[in-house]
């Protein structure tokens, strides 16, 4: 018979993805998120910005970078510069300052476009998770491993599941969405 408690680790790897996804999109305040994960060629690979610098918030709408090699600052300036993200970096010798623009009102729709695309992704996900046990709960019946009640009982469980994981993905756009949109 399927515990279907041991199955919650996968519908939290969905949510966790999505905050990650989310996190990584620009609201109204400046997060490490925003410049982490950039991609910069340094010391002849390329790697994520968090692996060579601190990044801080220095205020609501400043981010500062440090790294920890002075010699790669124009790497990572350059990096952001053409990471397509939207911010201009300045470089201050020590540190690597970057100032968030306030977002115009068509930026903000673009941005709740893609928090729309990212939910919807989310909500696969969990349909592709709900699939796999329903499947399973099925099979366990047919092998005679479970009983017609037992495996009723237990696709309402899952149902409840899919249904408390689908709140938390909508909760999750909703608070991003209202970030995003708040002037």
């Amino acid at each position: 018979m399927l515990n279907l408690d041991t199955s919650k680790p996968e519908f939290e790897k969905v949510v966790t993805h999505l905050k990650g996804e989310l996190a990584s999109l620009r609201g109204t305040r400046a997060t490490p998120a925003l410049v982490e994960n950039v991609q910069v060629e340094a010391y002849g690979m390329r790697q994520a910005l968090r692996a060579l610098a601190s990044i801080a918030v220095a205020d609501p709408k400043t981010l500062t970078i440090e790294p920890w090699d002075k010699s790669i600052m124009k790497d990572i300036e350059k990096a952001i510069q053409t990471a397509n993200i939207g911010i201009n970096p300045v470089n201050e010798g020590a540190l690597i300052r970057i100032v968030l623009p306030p977002l115009t009102e068509e930026s903000r729709k673009e941005l709740v476009k893609i928090v729309h695309n990212q939910l919807e992704d989310a909500r696969g996900g969990v349909r592709t998770t709900r699939e796999k046990l329903r499947q399973q709960i099925i099979d366990a019946e047919k092998k005679k491993e479970t009983s017609e009640d037992e495996k009723y009982k237990q696709l309402e469980k899952l149902d409840k599941m899919v249904a408390e994981y689908n709140e938390q993905v909508k909760k999750i756009g909703e608070s991003k969405e209202k970030e995003i949109m708040t002037i």
